[in-house]
Parts: C-alpha cells; structure tokens; sequence
C-alpha cells in the first residue's frame, strides 16, 4: 500500500523516508495496540466461559492477570501510537510545506502561467495534507488491519482449525476486495476539478467591488453555486458508497463470526466463546481499510499536483558553488541586457547598457510593456538574461546565490504585500529584531511619525485596506529601509495616487533614500529632476538608443 505512494517523487518520497523511522514506530505501536485488545478479548472470552465452569481460583489466575495486563497494554500501544504517528505526520507535513514555498519562492516574481492563487493556496495548505494522511489514516491502519488479522488467524489455527476459513475469507474481502472496490470507485472521481469551490470563493472576495460595479454579481454567484452544487453532488455519492462498503463489510464480519463459532462448537467449552470473539476483533481493524483506500488515492492525485510545483523549472539557475556578495556599496554594470520570457516571444528587454554608481539614483522611465519592471527583476535574479551581463564589481551576477542577491539589492516591488496583521509586524519583515524605537525612527523618515505615533500596533487590514494609498507606500518603503538593501529598488512608488499626493510622497522618497543608491521606476514626469542618471525605455528602437539614452542629470 505504502510503495507506490512513497515512489511519486521528492514530493511524498524525501519527506517520508526523513521520518521512516518514528513512521515505523508508530505503525508497529498500532499494530501492538491491535494484538493486544484481540488478546484482551480472547482472554476475557476464555476467563468468561472458564469460570462458568467454576474452577478452582488457582486456575484462573493467570487469566485474571493477563486480562489486566492486556488492558493496560492496548491503552499504552494507543497513545505511543498517536503520539508517535502525528508526530511524524506534523514533521514530515511542515518539511513538504517548506519545499513547496522554497519551489514557489523563485516562479512567483515571474508568473506561474496555469496556476491561479486559488489553486496555489490548495496546492499549499490542502494537497500537502497528504503526507498526514498517508502516515495517519494508511499506513498505519494498513499495517495493524494485517497484523490483528493475522494474529486472530493463528489464535483459530490453535482453538479450532476448521474456523479459519471463515475468518480468512472474511479478511480477504475485508482487506482487500473492499478496499479495491472503494479505490476504483474514488479514482474516477479523483480527476474532478476541487479546487473549483476555492477558485470562485477567491473570485467573489477578491473582486467584490468590480462584480458590484459592473453588476456581474449574478452570474459569479450562478458559477460558484454551480461549483458548490457539483462538489456537494460528489461528496453524496462517496458517502452513498462508502456507507454502502461499511454495511458489507459488518455484514461480512457478522457472517464470518457466525460461521466459525458454529464450526467451533465441535470443540466445546471456553473455546466457543473465544473463536467468536477472535473472529469479531480481527476483523474489527480492517472494516477501516476502504476508508484508507479512499485516503490513498485522494494522497496520491494530491502529491501529484505537488510533485508539479516541485518540478517546475526555476526560471534563473543557481550556481553550484555562490561567491560571497560584496560588503560594501556596489557598482552596478549592465551591458547588451536582453531578457526574453518565452522563445516565441519578443524580448521583454532588448540591448539595455547602463552603468549605476555606489550612492547615485537611476530612475527608468518608458511605457507600459517597454521592459522596466523586468529590468528589476533580472536585477534581483528572478529572471535570467537571454543575452548581455549584469555585474556586481566586475563580477557576473550569477556567480552569487539569488537569496544573498535579493538581501543585497530588495526594496518595493510593484505588487508589493502588506499582511493583515499589526503595522510592527508588516515592518519586522524587513528587519525581525528591529526595535520599536527603530520603528518609529523609520516611520519619521518616511513621512508617517505624526499619522502612527505610538500606534505601533494599529491592524493594516488585509493588503493595507485601512490605509490610504500614500500611506501604503510609505509603509512598503519603511518596511524597505529597515531591511537596509545596499542597492535600493522603488517600482513605480506613486502608481495610482492624486498628483498632490504623488508629488508630496516622491519628494518623501528621496529625502528618505538620500546617499543610497536607488533605482526608481516611475512614470512620475517630476522624478526625473531629481536622477542622477536617467535610462528611457520607451525612447530606444535598438541597443545602442538605449544605451545613449542613459545620461547623467546635467547632460
């Protein structure tokens, strides 16, 4: 049961063989647990029918103590079970979480063209569920099913052999037809869309102010109650079958206790009583067996899908032995940059050269579409030059691990994050042991030492909804200072905002970055008084245009 699942890649297999060992505790535990209580009843059962004999004390003591000891056993077995079992699952849970946000970390920046948030967030929080289930509700009921089974099997074998098909039959069924029923039945569902609920709740909460303005409420209504009403018609019939498999295998169980007891009787006595009882408790752990089958294949669709978020080929390569990145301010030398999303598509950037000094400020204008916000993410390594370099002191950017890259050149992207959580918390994520009086030094640089004095723990809402947009930026470039980048990156900081405000926060900005190097992208007609260099996309046609057209302020 376990092998096919633990082969579907590093996905399920590298976080599983990480905790085999706790996973194989745990599952032995259980099975212990199974073999005790069939032990527990077939000693009652015996004491029971033994006793009715009246013999002598002496002659049940044994049992006596061995019921008791049994009973203690079985509660013992359960707990190391669980406690061992979900440990293992909660470990190797939040070891296949780090991998996929390690995978997502790298495509995100670039786009992951197939996979909407949605469908992401499923991938994150739902699918990698499925190593808790493989360990919790697979292997470890697989493997107590077969042992309680077996040992009931040998316990017939001793008392009275002519019972042992019965019991074997039913365990077959049981164990094995049953189960196969339920994963045939699942496995036809299982290519079902379920993220569909999630994608159209997604929808309605995130545009609730675009459906509202445009009155297409009813028909995102009509789709996500079709999405409801599809996956509410799926769960019914999986509970229709699974109640339907839960009657035959009680059914089966009945009909197996029934047959061996009444084969039993030939011997008589006390083990009457024990083969019915035997029978009964070993079948007991594999009536939960088709729910394990269910879990199995819904595991392995879910690890499918994980498996193709860790396989997705990261867009910049990382070298195998990074150089350390350099100390102190850097020069930035970009020569013949071409950056090209896709082989059958123009390039994104085409021939940019620039040169950007230690201390000085380079603001990258040009339209939408001309290649500005590439520009920084090939700076920070989230894509990687088709053609031309990027240097760093004369030595090529990607000789340095993108994650030193990224802590040396950071600042503001364009959809730029604040979570919904204090405003101490949003700026702790650019530094985690910033004091709070480092805080409000960096709320007073940047314009916001008045609006959130001593208000520190102000809730931001979801994305900053509490804050107006002027006030959201200056909170993304506080955030920014804090982290202390050498290169300063600012994506069109005053996108969206009245002119007033545009212009009060831009002349913010640079106070607030003054000395620091800083590439700004702006649209900003105001900004470009204030470069020390200024790079035109949108005025080049070909190389060299752009090249020419990075000069410096005075020219």
């Amino acid at each position: 049961m376990t092998g096919s699942v633990v082969g579907q890649g590093k996905s399920a297999g590298g976080v599983l063989r990480a905790v085999w060992w706790p996973v194989a505790l745990a599952a032995a535990a259980g099975a212990g647990a199974e073999l005790a209580g069939t032990a527990l009843l077939a000693t009652a059962a015996w004491l029971l029918a033994r006793a009715a004999q009246q013999p002598g004390l002496a002659a049940l003591a044994v049992a006596i103590v061995a019921v008791r000891a049994f009973a203690l056993l079985r509660g013992t077995l359960r707990y190391a079970e669980r406690l061992t079992g979900h440990r293992a699952a909660l470990r190797a849970l939040a070891r296949l979480r780090e991998r996929v946000y390690a995978a997502l970390v790298p495509l995100a920046p670039g786009g992951l063209p197939g996979w909407r948030r949605a469908q992401l967030l499923h991938r994150m929080v739902t699918d990698t569920e499925a190593v808790q289930d493989l360990v919790v509700r697979c292997l470890v009921p697989a493997a107590g099913a077969a042992l309680a089974g077996g040992l009931g099997l040998v316990v017939l074998a001793a008392l009275s052999p002519s019972s042992v098909p019965p019991l074997l039959a039913a365990l077959v069924g049981t164990g094995l037809v049953l189960p196969a029923c339920a994963g045939r039945h699942r496995r036809r569902t299982a290519g079902a869309d379920d993220t569909a609920v999630a994608v159209t709740a997604t929808d309605l909460l995130d545009g609730a102010a675009e459906l509202a303005a445009y009155g297409a409420e009813p028909a995102a209504l009509a789709a996500a109650d079709a999405a409801h009403a599809d996956r509410a018609g799926r769960e019914r019939t999986e509970a229709r079958v699974a109640g339907l498999l839960t009657a035959v295998g009680i059914a089966l169980q009945g009909l197996a206790a029934a047959s061996a007891t009444v084969l039993a009787t030939r011997a008589g006595g006390p083990a009457v009583a024990v083969v019915a009882l035997t029978t009964l408790v070993a079948l007991e752990p594999s009536l939960a067996l088709p729910v394990a089958a269910r879990r199995l294949v819904d595991a392995r669709a879910a690890l499918r899908r994980v498996r193709a978020v860790l396989a997705a080929p990261a867009p910049v390569a990382e070298p195998a032995t990074p150089l350390p990145v350099p100390a102190g301010p850097v020069e930035i030398t970009i020569r013949d940059l071409r950056v090209r999303y896709a082989d059958d598509r123009a390039p994104a950037l085409d021939g940019v050269s620039v040169d950007v000094r230690p201390g000085s400020r380079l603001v990258v204008t040009g339209p939408s579409g001309s290649g500005k916000s590439t520009l920084l993410a090939a700076l920070r390594r989230f894509v990687a030059p088709a053609a031309g370099t990027i240097r760093l002191d004369g030595t090529p950017l990607d000789a340095y691990a993108g994650v030193d890259v990224r802590r040396l050149i950071g600042g503001v992207g364009e959809e730029a994050y604040l979570f919904d959580t204090t405003l101490a918390a949003n700026l702790r994520l650019g530094d985690p042991d910033a004091t709070d009086d480092q805080l409000r030094a960096v709320l007073r640089r940047v314009g916001l030492g008045d609006r959130f004095a001593g208000e520190l723990a102000t809730e931001l809402g979801q994305d900053g909804s509490t804050l107006s947009g002027g006030e959201r930026q200056r909170v993304l470039l506080a955030r920014a200072l804090l982290a202390d980048p050498q290169v300063l990156l600012l994506d069109e900081p005053t996108e969206g905002l009245p002119a007033a405000d545009a212009d009060r926060l831009l002349r913010d900005l640079l106070t607030a970055t003054a000395g620091r190097t800083t590439i700004l992208v702006s649209h900003d007609p105001a900004a470009r008084a204030h470069a020390d260099q200024l790079l035109d996309l949108g005025a080049a046609v070909g190389p060299r245009q752009i090249s020419r057209s990075c000069r410096g302020a005075a020219s």
